[in-house]
């Protein structure tokens, strides 16, 4: 077979499951509706998620794309669930059974536990009417009956692609209903490359000694040692009342020393450049770095919120580079 025969068999997957995907966008009714509003009432419990073999794996990925979005979820192995296991499930959890079939043995011990407590909201995610999981469930989210992709319409791969488009469906439902923001998944998201992308200026800013204060009126003398101590390439100018007023670098430094000889006996403000470029805490340092890139400047103040003057920490380049942050 040549790779061009291999090239025309991929095509043929992805239009399958595209179009198995727009009948699945036909079937979203008030039914859906009725889903989410259960997760977001759900208050005092979790979302329970089980499914057997490849909607199982469905399942973990929906249960892991809640959690990441502040609902919390976790899978629970239908196997286990008869050796012990139902005892995870409470009167105050909602379960989401999944099956395309709607007939998987496995599944049929949890879904008579679930019916036996009525407070339990049973939510079937299936493709048949007629099956013991359609006709226990309280709410059905009813999938399409696809075609698998593969010869002989065997291999779990059209059905596994609605199954983990109506979980993520649900999944950003909430999300957008909660408001569910940036900052908020950053918190979900501390490490990897999405922590990475999401972190703030204030999460890698220096502050409190660690910032190189100047008072404007110094001496260029004091500034000299100082901007050597800090090791930074930069001051920060600031007048009596502690209000921010201009920034020294140290290529302004060098400028001026060629202009004039006596420059350690200049005050600050004479040499500083006035109205340094400040940014809010919650800015993401992924924009801070823009900034600075755009700017050729190698180093910001931050603010809170309309305290633009009060400077309460400053982040270099080299803070955003060894963030892994570019």
């Amino acid at each position: 077979m040549s790779k061009k025969k291999f090239n025309n068999i991929a095509k043929e997957v992805i239009e399958r499951e595209i179009q198995s995907l727009k009948l699945l966008k036909k079937n979203i009714n008030n039914s859906f509706n009725e889903a989410v509003k259960a997760i977001l009432n759900c208050k005092n419990g979790r979302i329970i998620i089980s499914g057997v073999g490849k909607s199982g794996i469905i399942g973990r990925k929906i249960a892991s794309t809640l959690s990441s979005v502040g609902t919390p979820s976790f899978f629970v192995d239908a196997s286990s669930c008869s050796h012990g296991d139902l005892g995870q499930i409470t009167s105050n959890d909602i379960l989401i059974l999944i099956s395309f079939s709607g007939e998987t043995a496995e599944l049929k011990n949890i879904i008579q536990y679930a019916n036996r407590n009525k407070k339990i909201t049973l939510i079937g995610i299936v493709s048949k009417k007629n099956s013991l999981l359609y006709k226990a469930s309280d709410i059905q989210l009813l999938i399409p009956e696809v075609k698998e992709a593969g010869p002989g319409n065997i291999v779990p791969t059209s059905s596994t692609i609605v199954q983990l488009s109506i979980g993520d469906a649900l999944a950003i439902a909430t999300m957008k209903y909660k408001n569910f923001n940036k900052l908020d998944f950053k918190k979900f998201h501390p490490s990897g490359s999405l922590g990475a992308k999401l972190k703030t200026v204030e999460d890698l800013m220096l502050t409190g000694n660690k910032i190189p204060f100047i008072n404007e009126n110094d001496k260029m003398k004091k500034a000299l040692d100082l901007i050597t101590k800090k090791k930074l390439g930069v001051l920060i100018a600031k007048n009596s009342r502690g209000k921010t007023t201009g920034i020294i670098t140290d290529g302004q430094i060098r400028r001026a020393s060629q202009n004039n000889k006596n420059i350690q006996n200049l005050s600050v403000k004479k040499v500083m450049t006035k109205n340094p470029i400040s940014v809010e805490k919650e800015l993401l340092a992924a924009k801070a770095l823009s900034i600075m890139n755009s700017r050729k400047i190698t180093s910001l103040c931050i603010h809170n919120k309309n305290k633009k003057n009060k400077t309460l920490g400053i982040i270099h380049i080299h803070n955003i580079l060894e963030a892994n942050i570019q």
